[in-house]
């Protein structure tokens, strides 16, 4: 129940209006005073009295009502308590109708929202740069389907450069067949590294490999086999990391797919005159926009990554009719998105105010940097079974005799990459720490999923789906009843902000209330049968919870640890 506009329905306050009363209640800094509060400072002018007076008033006034307990007036605050049995029955009863689906809505009906996200390159390594990207946008692929949303992942695949000219230059001097089958991307990225020091040394190589991403470009058949076998292999190792991670995608149209898309995009722009030279090039002059031109084609004729990210955005409307298409990328390239968006916007692209750069930081280890040219690149799939394996170690040292110890590992390890990338503001720079990410007392994914356990082994104990009645609700008991109960709110929340950490800050919040109330209010020995069966109820309906935020993180739950 929403009971802001419960209480907006019922309050009188001069000539505002529902919609404006229920904008201006707020949550109390301290639950003491009321669930819900209305400020009345703001009314002081238009009304001419103190706040204080008519908060005095509004309380006086407003009538008796079996869903509001109290409502008294402090310090100019008009505040609300709601009647803790009523929330809490109404809670529970929400939770166990839906279950798995609790939090979830049709608030997205009919939309479709494309989501850009992960987008790596062929034949170069899955490294920790990509984490966040690929985390992240998974956890908003899911968000927005849960919500009753259409989306469509896009692996916007890194398939179109000179960089495999390069590849097949290595390979054809000191590559073997059976040495890249047998290494992956890792030999392929290894050749790579070669390239790029013997081309420090001769120059004359980077001609070469230029040379042989032209014959990629004219269909020389010896070329395209190679690149074609780059690319499959490349999907291959990245599809494994794929699905440790429950990331899925439903296109995997690349840079390459947009290669006879980029022609009616340049002509499209000569028509209404936005096309300028410059130097040589062609260029959409943004100046008064206070950013740098946005260069279309190189001076030899050459398309650049704004080019076939506008044909990409024209072809995924005609293609999908977007609500909104979200860009799950680095804020580096805040200039590149700000750019290719105002071009759309300038050719007349009325769906340009629909497209969104989700922008996120960096992640890096706590050794440092990389550098794929060098060879210094920390592979994604290392830090997870690193993590994986670190789990192995303290769930072997905390409970030897635990069955599916190797799968239970398994989920613990790459919860833990998730979520080590997904609890802070998508924004922040993150440094990469296995010892934090696997702190079972901090705030982790660890913990939570321990307190998953907990839940599960109480209600192994104390019997599921049980009747219940709500009487007296203790504190404990009721914090932990508000927090269930905020779920869906905190869904949309996340949603609207593009903010997965949302989810994941309220699955800690939720475990702490949770931790609190298994330790103060016995359950299993709770003496009388109303009690325990209503604490068995919240114990239940916070497993259920915690299991459905998880899941929309993509992180998996064990029944024991």
């Amino acid at each position: 129940m929403d009971f802001k506009a419960h209480i907006a329905a019922r309050v009188k306050v001069g000539e505002l209006t529902q919609e404006e009363i229920y904008a201006m209640i707020a949550l109390p800094p301290n639950t003491e005073m009321g669930d819900f509060a209305l400020p009345c400072f703001r009314l002081a002018k238009t009304m001419r009295k103190a706040p204080a007076l008519i908060a005095q008033e509004i309380a006086d006034s407003y009538p008796e009502d079996e869903i509001v307990s109290k409502v008294s007036a402090l310090n100019g605050y008009v505040n609300f308590k709601i009647d803790r049995a009523f929330w809490a029955k109404q809670t529970l009863e929400r939770i166990f109708a839906e279950r798995e689906g609790y939090g979830s809505s049709d608030e997205g009906k009919g939309k479709t929202v494309c989501i850009d996200y992960s987008s790596v390159n062929i034949a170069k390594p899955f490294h920790i740069g990509h984490l966040s990207t690929t985390v992240l946008g998974s956890a908003l692929y899911k968000l927005h389907k849960f919500l009753g949303y259409t989306p469509v992942g896009i692996n916007h695949l890194g398939d179109y450069g000179t960089q495999f000219g390069k590849l097949i230059s290595a390979y054809k001097r000191w590559g073997k067949k059976e040495d890249i089958e047998q290494g992956g991307l890792r030999a392929l990225n290894a050749l790579y590294v070669r390239f790029h020091e013997e081309a420090e040394k001769d120059p004359s190589l980077n001609d070469e490999a230029r040379a042989f991403f032209k014959k990629i470009e004219d269909k020389d058949e010896e070329s395209v086999a190679l690149f074609n076998w780059f690319k499959e292999l490349t999907l291959k190792d990245v599809g494994r990391i794929y699905e440790l991670l429950d990331v899925h995608f439903d296109s995997w149209a690349g840079e390459s797919f947009y290669n006879d898309k980029m022609q009616p995009v340049v002509d499209e722009l000569r028509e209404k005159g936005l096309l300028k030279e410059s130097e040589g090039a062609q260029i959409v002059d943004l100046e008064e926009y206070g950013m740098p031109p946005c260069i279309i084609l190189r001076s030899d004729g050459a398309s650049l990554y704004a080019t076939r990210d506008i044909a990409a955005a024209i072809y995924r409307k005609n293609t999908y009719d977007f609500y909104k298409c979200l860009y799950v990328v680095a804020y580096q390239q805040n200039l590149h998105f700000k750019q290719f968006f105002k071009v759309l916007e300038l050719m007349g692209k009325d769906w340009a105010k629909d497209l969104i750069h989700v922008a996120y930081g960096m992640v890096s280890l706590e050794d440092g940097s990389m550098s794929t040219r060098k060879g210094k690149v920390v592979y994604l799939e290392d830090v997870i079974q690193k993590c994986v394996q670190k789990a192995g170690d303290i769930i072997a040292e905390k409970n030897p005799s635990l069955e599916n110890r190797e799968q239970i590992a398994r989920t613990v390890g790459v919860g833990a990459v998730i979520f080590g990338a997904l609890y802070n503001n998508k924004i922040k720079d993150i440094t990469f720490s296995y010892d934090k990410v696997l702190n079972f007392e901090g705030e982790t994914s660890c913990y939570v999923q321990y307190t998953c356990a907990r839940a599960n082994s109480v209600l192994e104990k104390g019997g599921r789906g049980g009747k219940y009645t709500v009487c007296e609700v203790l504190d404990q008991e009721y914090e932990l009843v508000k927090k269930l109960a905020d779920f869906p709110a905190t869904l949309h929340d996340a949603l609207e902000k593009y903010e997965p950490c949302f989810v994941a800050r309220y699955a800690v919040d939720l475990s702490q209330l949770f931790n609190k109330f298994y330790f103060d209010c016995s359950i299993l020995n709770a003496g009388d049968e109303n009690i325990r069966n209503f604490r068995l109820a919240l114990t239940e309906a916070t497993l259920i919870t915690l299991t459905n935020a998880l899941k929309l993180l993509g992180i998996g739950v064990p029944e024991k640890m």
